[in-house]
């Protein structure tokens, strides 16, 4: 039985895969799980699945953790923090680190893990964004895997099985459009209730938002690009309303597979634990015999200028990803704190990437600098410049 830890364990991604492991019995061991703010919760999961190590965001909720599991049999080891993070990451015996931690947070901890020989399911797609060329570099000096978590990469990787080097021409990337994607051009009434109101998926906050601007999709491009070795402008997003079709892979040939199922990242979680085989599925099957309409338009950048951002951020490479990156937490933070209305997102983005002069080669040191840089920078935007603002009603 192969053990496994989980950092973002609370969180959407975190929550689906222990029901994934729940649902299977024997396969996998949970060695250790780290958590945000939710003691509560996290509790709970220890009661479930007795991990040996597991960490919190604060000293507090250490604390609280540690007194309402006192006397309830054997706890855990209880840490907090960055070190917190590590201490899961490297868990002695864990063969397996499931990266669900939102943003660049998850960075440090994915690449401790990957120093202390562990494979990565990983559904952080910021951490390469950020430092792709230095992960990919570190996994594939020390012999280990990054097994791709996201719905589309993982879509993208079960079309390549099997398929020589050199054989994808092209990776086509699909985006569901979000809740937008036919209301009239001007966005800047939209509410933060509106944003959160995704039509096909239920996943965390900040990525709901992400998927809203199509910010996400500029990320995955970014991923695809470390993961699968494709040139950026081998890459294509395309708007696949009814998020039927993950991805799909053209080949040298003219030849395209794709990848479908339901709307539900269960199943890519599960293929990331089963790999190279394949489980018991634990999502409902498409139904066939019902008529099924499958859509594609190409992604409108005026209506959803963060793709644009992205692109430009990616072509120029070097420290500029991790920047639109930090930019794009403290900006989508900020509308859901209603301080920044939703066109104001890629526009805060902006004056921050315009702000940078990027680093190429950039140590994880330099990589973490340009990113604290860029918070601070939008934070001093949000409180000087004059920003488009949210919608109350």
């Amino acid at each position: 039985m192969k053990e496994i830890v989980i950092l973002g364990s609370t969180g959407s991604v975190g929550r689906q895969s222990l029901e994934v492991i729940r649902r299977l019995p024997g396969r996998y061991r949970v060695a250790g799980l780290a958590a945000g703010r939710n003691w509560r919760l996290l509790a709970e999961q220890i009661k479930q699945f007795h991990p040996r190590v597991v960490s919190l965001a604060g000293p507090e909720e250490a604390r609280e953790l540690a007194q309402h599991l006192d006397g309830g049999g054997r706890p855990p080891e209880i840490h907090w923090g960055e070190e917190g993070l590590r201490a899961v990451a490297t868990c002695p015996g864990a063969a397996v680190v499931l990266s669900a931690v939102t943003g660049t947070a998850g960075l440090e901890p994915t690449v401790a893990a990957l120093m202390a020989g562990k494979n990565i399911a990983l559904a952080n797609k910021e951490t390469l964004v950020a430092a792709g060329e230095l992960v990919m570099g570190l996994a594939k000096a020390k012999g280990v895997r990054i097994l791709p978590v996201d719905s589309e990469h993982s879509a993208v990787w079960q079309c390549l099985s099997g398929a020589p080097p050199g054989a994808p021409d092209r990776i086509i990337l699909t985006a569901s459009g979000g809740p937008f994607l036919h209301e009239p051009a001007d966005l800047s009434a939209v509410t933060v209730e509106m944003a959160l109101a995704h039509p096909n998926w239920h996943m965390g906050r900040k990525i709901t938002i992400d998927s809203a601007t199509m910010m996400n999709k500029g990320l995955e491009v970014m991923e695809a690009h470390w993961l699968f070795g494709v040139a950026l402008d081998r890459i294509q997003v395309l708007v696949h309303p009814e998020s039927i079709v993950h991805s799909m892979v053209e080949f040298v040939d003219g030849a395209v597979l794709a990848q479908l199922g339901v709307p539900d990242m269960r199943l890519p979680i599960q293929y990331a634990l089963s790999h190279p085989g394949r489980w018991p599925g634990p999502v409902p099957r498409l139904d066939w015999r019902r008529a099924m309409r499958l859509t594609f338009l190409p992604p409108d950048t005026r209506r959803f200028p963060c793709l644009k951002l992205a692109s430009a951020a990616a072509r120029t490479g070097g420290t500029m990803p991790a920047v639109l990156n930090a930019a794009n937490e403290v900006a989508v933070q900020a509308f859901l704190d209603r301080r920044l209305g939703f066109t104001g997102i890629p526009v805060l983005v902006e004056r921050v990437l315009d702000a940078h002069r990027a680093v190429s080669g950039a140590s994880l040191e330099e990589i973490l600098a340009a990113d604290a840089w860029a918070r601070e920078y939008a934070q001093r935007a949000l409180d000087r410049e004059q920003l488009p603002c949210c919608r109350r009603d």
